[in-house]
């Protein structure tokens, strides 16, 4: 039995816990929820875990056979960095947060000092595998284009720039680098920053992100060529009910690595 500690409670953590209620060989210990969000957090336990403690961080103490992160970019910084400088290992969701200057060093570090390891979920994203055996070769470019609805886009800086609800058509949001989209989008682009650490980099990855009243799905495009020849993928993941910024593979994913952690034969 695994028995783990995981960090949120929203949207994605809820269905992570869901889809683990009664699994035989993962058990779910502990919650890392802040104070204020206990009392919805509570409804989901006794639903999902009642065996489940609720806490705020983890202390000193703390040894959890594993620590998996699905409360967003916030959470690396207060809780991963922590557990893995205590030899805690981690899994993380929020890739997102490593555009941020100097944290996916930070993290590498801290893993390194505590003689553990954190494993980058791949998410709503697939094609990671050929990816980051490509840049083995020697990859050239990599270009990704997002299109979600366009209230996926709300709260974020793309409402500054257009009316996504009078929007009848395409409209492309940002076009620029993956680390400037994962910082300004950092909900939304999380499959820009997987690629880019799987492939060639924050700065040399190229992103396009489109509001679309065509689509209903979040649309996933890459293009990536270089020493191995070249290769497309096109995903179309239906968004989270809970949360419509999120893909629901992203908690499949979750799910999927906790698995496969346990498994005798795992691909």
């Amino acid at each position: 039995m695994l028995r783990v500690t995981l960090i949120g409670c929203g949207a994605i953590g809820a269905s992570v816990l869901e889809l683990l209620h009664g699994d035989a060989d993962v058990s779910v210990e502990a919650v890392v929820v802040p104070s204020d969000g206990h009392g919805k957090a509570r409804e989901v336990l006794d639903r999902w875990a009642p065996s489940a403690r609720l806490i705020e961080r983890l202390d000193a103490s703390d040894a959890p056979a594993l620590l998996v992160e699905c409360a967003g970019h916030a959470a690396i910084q207060e809780h991963v960095l922590p557990a893995l400088r205590r030899g805690v290992p981690c899994f993380v969701a929020s890739i997102g947060a490593l555009a941020d200057d100097g944290l996916a060093q930070r993290i590498e570090a801290a893993a390194r000092s505590g003689g553990t390891q954190v494993q980058l979920l791949a998410g709503a994203i697939g094609g990671i595998d050929a990816l980051s055996a490509a840049r083995v070769g020697g990859l050239d470019t990599v270009v990704y284009t997002g299109r979600k609805p366009p209230q996926a886009w709300k709260g974020t800086p793309a409402e500054r720039d257009c009316d996504l609800d009078a929007l009848t058509e395409a409209r492309m949001i940002y076009a620029g680098s993956a680390a400037q989209a994962a910082l300004l989008y950092p909900k939304n682009a999380n499959v820009a920053a997987t690629l880019s650490l799987a492939g060639i980099g924050l700065q040399r990855t190229q992103v396009q992100l489109f509001a679309d009243p065509a689509v209903t799905e979040n649309v996933h495009h890459v293009h990536a060529r270089g020493a191995f020849g070249s290769f497309e993928l096109t995903m179309r993941g239906m968004p989270l009910a809970a949360n419509p910024k999120t893909s629901a593979l992203t908690v499949y994913s979750v799910v999927r690595a906790l698995r496969n952690r346990v498994q005798p034969l795992s691909i």
